[in-house]
């Protein structure tokens, strides 16, 4: 079964079920010590690319926003089973043409991995790619605050919907946590991992 560990703030750590490693924007907390299959950074801020973090398998594959987004082109990759789409993201503290979010397929199940971004107008044909698990920011200073996650979330559609990133220099904020009000709602805190299913 998928599972799914949050390492705080913007940081996951993704294991499929034949035991495929993903990491995202490694940077935050702890459980680097899996090695690396795939390691997908959304943008080049300092809180986002700490490849040195995560233990690399030989052959690890490292996609970042400069692979992922060329010439406008959104790129797709697929790595060891594992299916990744680039896809938008951008607000005003983040440009559109250097940053992107990710659609992570694994094991059947369909994540979608913001990156830094507030709304945007692509977000609306998300609900079409009937997403499993969306990973939304919320710090509501360099990204969208929690109110305008929560109406995103109603936007994409997800099934389950998580609040990450949510204050510069720390792991995870409860009181941001508890105000994210998508009906949807999935909290998982640092360090704590989960079993994704459909």
């Amino acid at each position: 079964m998928t599972k799914l560990l949050y390492q705080g703030h913007g940081s996951l750590r993704l294991i499929s079920d034949n035991g495929v490693v993903i990491y995202i924007d490694p940077f935050a907390g702890s459980g680097y010590d899996i090695a690396a299959n795939i390691i997908l950074v959304t943008h080049q801020h300092f809180d986002h690319r700490a490849l040195h973090r995560p233990v690399k398998k030989p052959d690890c594959v490292i996609i970042q926003n400069s692979e992922a987004l060329k010439k406008g082109v959104y790129n797709y990759f697929k790595v060891k089973d594992i299916q990744i789409e680039a896809v938008p993201a951008y607000n005003k503290n983040h440009s559109k043409d250097k940053c992107v979010g990710y659609l992570v397929t694994i094991d059947g199940i369909l994540c979608y991995f913001a990156g830094d971004t507030s709304k945007t107008a692509e977000m609306n044909s998300l609900i079409l790619r009937r997403v499993d698990y969306a990973f939304l920011p919320v710090d509501g200073i360099f990204n969208m605050g929690e109110d305008e996650a929560s109406e995103c979330a109603e936007i994409i559609g997800a099934l389950h919907a998580t609040p990450i990133h949510m204050a510069p220099g720390r792991l995870f904020s409860e009181k941001k946590a508890e105000a994210f009000s998508a009906k949807n709602k999935l909290i998982v805190r640092p360090g704590e991992e989960i079993k994704l299913q459909k």
